[in-house]
């Protein structure tokens, strides 16, 4: 089967970092590139308790245009295995079930959650962080019966959906109902990131909350508060035109497209603002609920210093080398929290993974996906898929997907 494999290696690392910063192109085009059409063997059950799906869409996550452009820290590195077949937010049909599978079916439509932990990986007990309901931060992602690998997609031994067919472990799968698109189930998954950001950092209707980034988890964001009938202020800072205008139709109150963050949080949330000897302004006051979705030095400083005593800043934007004055974090109390995956939650009274909360929101019309797919292209067209993505703003881009159908 024709398959999109991710590879680096140290040697390539070093020149691609070099050479890529002349001409980007390197990164996915020539014979450097991090990423190729390859020829792969159909994946096999690895164990009884697996199914096999055919892949019906596919999303190209900020996470996978990261990994081609090796702007991931390397920090990660033990927790991934090369080659591998890239490709985490699917939607698929069951097509091979194996026998000690319950309540799936051959043709049931699904998607899926790509953490590997430690129920994927055959490990007893649990680790600390499974057995608290979080797979997604497994601290057995090097361990057990597969390669290293966090999630579905960077694991050699278990490929993505940018490839025809993949296998996945029944914790992982959860079945689709009718009433939900294709589109919307492949998008099940970065709601669910979202969703889980805002359940960890839930806001009330007195918060002022705000979102850095309205692209496609920014957006996800506002519609997870929205959905869950929170009715709180939500500012959203975004420079894109195109996607400010966007997710202002998802619920935003209020967008910040000038880049002049101070100002607009004196004007949005009371906030005094104070001018040190050098260096940049410091709120007293302001927000205090923040989810930074692009998580650079320049976003996490301006959000610690924008943010009310006692705020909570969620890191959502996955990035590295970052350089923060902590000054704002002891004089305002403040927490920072990280963000990554998702997994159970005490729910309405009851004990829910997040993609059951999220397929729910979607069935009942309360959060809608399917217009943030703005293009579906045929695998062949991966080096055109990349292009979109590395710009957004100009190609009037928000989620874009690779089509089997």
């Amino acid at each position: 089967m024709k398959a999109l494999q991710f590879f680096v290696s140290v040697p390539r690392f070093v020149v691609l970092k070099s050479l890529g910063a002349i001409n980007k192109r390197l990164f996915y085009d020539g014979p450097l590139a991090t990423i190729k059409l390859v020829d792969a063997p159909e994946p096999n059950l690895p164990s009884p308790d697996w199914v096999k799906i055919k892949t019906l869409l596919c999303g190209f996550c900020g996470s996978d245009l990261n990994l081609v452009f090796l702007k991931e820290s390397p920090t990660s590195t033990p927790f991934t295995s090369f080659p591998c077949i890239i490709g985490h937010e699917l939607s698929g049909e069951i097509v091979e079930v194996g026998k000690d599978v319950k309540g799936l079916s051959t043709g049931d439509i699904v998607t899926i959650a790509p953490h590997l932990g430690c129920a994927t990986r055959g490990i007893s007990p649990e680790c600390r962080s499974c057995s608290m309901g979080r797979p997604g931060n497994c601290e057995n992602f090097a361990r057990g019966n597969l390669s290293p690998g966090m999630f579905t997609g960077i694991c050699h031994d278990s490929n993505g959906g940018f490839a025809p067919y993949l296998v996945a472990h029944k914790t992982q799968v959860f079945k689709l109902p009718e009433e939900i698109s294709y589109e919307s189930g492949a998008m099940i998954e970065p709601l669910a990131v979202a969703l889980q950001a805002v359940l960890d950092n839930k806001p009330d209707k007195n918060d002022k909350v705000l979102v850095i980034g309205g692209g496609v988890i920014g957006s996800l964001i506002v519609q997870s508060i929205r959905g869950l009938g929170i009715d709180c202020n939500i500012t959203v800072s975004e420079p894109s035109p195109f996607h400010a205008e966007f997710v202002a139709k998802l619920g935003a109150d209020n967008l910040i497209s000038d880049g002049d963050i101070f100002d607009h949080t004196r004007r949005i949330t009371g906030a005094e603002s104070y001018q040190p000897m050098l260096g940049k302004k410091i709120s007293m006051g302001g927000f205090t609920k923040i989810f930074d979705t692009v998580g650079n030095s320049e976003t996490l400083n301006n959000c610690m210093r924008i943010m009310a005593a006692g705020g909570v800043l969620s890191v959502v934007g996955i990035t590295s080398g970052v350089k923060l004055d902590p000054t704002p974090l002891w004089l305002k109390l403040q927490t920072l929290q990280g963000v990554f995956c998702y997994g159970y939650n005490t729910f309405n009274g009851k004990k829910r993974h997040t993609f059951e909360i999220a397929i729910d929101l979607v069935k009942e019309g309360k959060i809608k996906l399917d217009d943030m797919v703005t293009h579906e292209l045929p695998l062949q067209r991966y080096k055109r898929m990349i292009e979109l993505n590395a710009n957004k703003g100009k190609n009037r881009a928000i989620k874009t997907m690779v089509s089997f159908v």
